[in-house]
C-alpha cells in the first residue's frame, strides 16, 4: 500500500497566488568541485574565477566561482515549488549579482509570486516570481525575477486575476554593485588572454564568438543534476509529447557565456541580467554557437579602473555569421535559442 501524501507533486498553476511566499528547501554549500565540473561541462576560461592568483590581483581575498555557478544553485532551490510542472521557463529580468560566492558559502532561496496569468488554451498559465539567494549570513548574493509556464492540474478551474509585474527593462548602471575590493588597476591583460580593454568597445558592433559545442543528453541532464534542479522535463523522456529531454535554460545561458570569451575575454564578471528570453528550445545533438553586441557602456562611481559593458548574448543553433537577431517581421530569427542581456565587469 503506497501513501502518496508523502510525496511532492510540484505545484500547478491554480496552486499559486499572487504575494504567497515560498520558503525553498536544501540549502546547497558551493564548493571547489562545482567550479572543477563547471569547467569540465562549459569551456569557461575567464581568468579571474580560474585563477586565485588572479583574483588577488584585482583586489579579492578569495577566489569567487562563476557567478551563473552561484545562479545555477540557487535557481534549482525554486524548481521543487515553482517549475517542476513547467512547460518551459520563459525569461529573467531585473537580475542582480550583489556579492560574490566563494567555495563554502551556503544558499538558500526564498520566492515570492508577483504575477499570473493564464494561457488561453485554458490548460497552463504563466507564473511570474522574484527569487532571493542568501548566504549563510543571512546577506543577500543574488535576486531575480523570472516567469515560467506551468501546467494546470485541473483545465476546468477558474482562472485567477490577472496580474502582470512592472519589470525594468534593465538594471541601471548607476545600481550596479562592485565586488568590495575589486581594482583592476594592474590587470594582467597576458593573462587573461586578450588586450580589449572598455574604451576598444564600440556600441553597436557586433562580436561572432566564431566557437561552436554540440549539446549531449548524457553533459546536459549531468549539469542540471548538479544544480539539484528536478524538472521533469529535463530527464523523463513521459514528461514531453514529443519523448524528448529539454535541454535546461540554464545550461545554454553558461554554455554562451562561457563561448563568449572568444571576443569577451576581459567581460570577468558578470554584475547583472537585465533580461532574457528562451527564445526556442534545445535539445541534445543541436550545435551551439554565440554572438554579442555591445548595447552599452557606463563608467562605474568610484572606480577609475572598473567599466560595465551592457551586452546582448545571443545562443543560436548553428553558426549564423550574419548575427541576425529579428527577422523583417520583428520576430525572432529562426535558430535563435536564447537572448540575454547583461552588463559585464571590464578593465577600463
Amino acid at each position: 500500500m503506497s501513501d502518496a501524501t508523502k510525496t511532492n507533486p510540484g505545484n500547478f498553476f491554480e496552486d499559486f497566488e499572487v504575494g504567497q511566499v515560498l520558503e525553498h528547501a536544501t540549502p546547497r554549500t558551493v564548493t571547489e568541485g562545482d567550479r572543477a565540473l563547471y569547467q569540465s561541462l562549459y569551456p569557461s576560461r575567464f581568468a579571474l574565477p580560474s585563477s586565485a592568483e588572479f583574483a588577488a590581483s584585482v583586489g579579492l581575498t578569495r577566489p569567487p566561482v562563476e557567478e551563473l555557478i552561484g545562479f545555477h544553485v540557487a535557481f534549482g532551490k525554486t524548481v521543487p515549488d515553482i517549475s517542476l510542472n513547467a512547460v518551459a521557463n520563459l525569461g529573467y529580468a531585473e537580475c542582480r549579482f550583489k556579492r560574490p560566492v566563494v567555495p563554502g558559502d551556503t544558499l538558500s532561496t526564498t520566492s515570492e509570486v508577483i504575477g499570473l496569468k493564464e494561457n488561453s488554451n485554458g490548460r497552463s498559465g504563466v507564473v511570474y516570481v522574484r527569487s532571493t539567494a542568501t548566504n549563510q549570513r543571512d546577506e543577500i548574493a543574488i535576486e531575480w525575477a523570472r516567469w515560467v509556464m506551468v501546467h494546470k492540474r485541473d483545465h476546468d478551474a477558474p482562472a485567477p486575476e490577472t496580474v502582470l509585474p512592472d519589470l525594468a527593462p534593465a538594471v541601471a548602471a548607476e545600481d550596479l554593485i562592485l565586488p568590495e575590493g575589486l581594482d583592476f588597476s594592474d590587470y594582467d591583460f597576458t593573462a587573461a588572454g586578450e588586450p580589449h580593454r572598455f574604451d576598444d568597445y564600440v556600441v553597436g558592433e557586433k562580436i561572432d564568438h566564431v566557437d561552436g559545442v554540440t549539446l549531449t543528453d548524457a553533459e546536459h541532464m549531468m549539469a542540471t543534476r548538479l544544480w539539484q534542479n528536478t524538472a521533469k522535463v529535463h530527464f523523463n523522456t513521459e514528461a514531453r509529447p514529443d519523448g524528448t529531454r529539454l535541454v535546461y535554460g540554464g545550461h545554454v545561458i553558461s554554455l554562451a557565456r562561457a563561448l563568449s570569451f572568444n571576443g569577451l575575454a576581459n567581460a570577468q564578471l558578470i554584475a547583472a541580467i537585465n533580461a532574457g528570453s528562451h527564445v526556442a528550445p534545445a535539445f541534445g545533438g543541436d550545435t551551439v554557437y554565440a554572438w554579442s553586441e555591445v548595447l552599452d557602456k557606463a563608467e562605474i562611481a568610484g572606480s577609475d579602473s572598473v567599466g560595465a559593458l551592457r551586452l546582448r548574448l545571443v545562443a543560436t543553433k548553428g553558426r549564423d555569421e550574419s548575427m541576425t537577431l529579428r527577422g523583417e517581421d520583428g520576430k525572432y530569427a529562426p535558430g535563435v535559442l536564447l537572448d540575454l542581456d547583461i552588463w559585464a565587469l571590464v578593465p577600463r
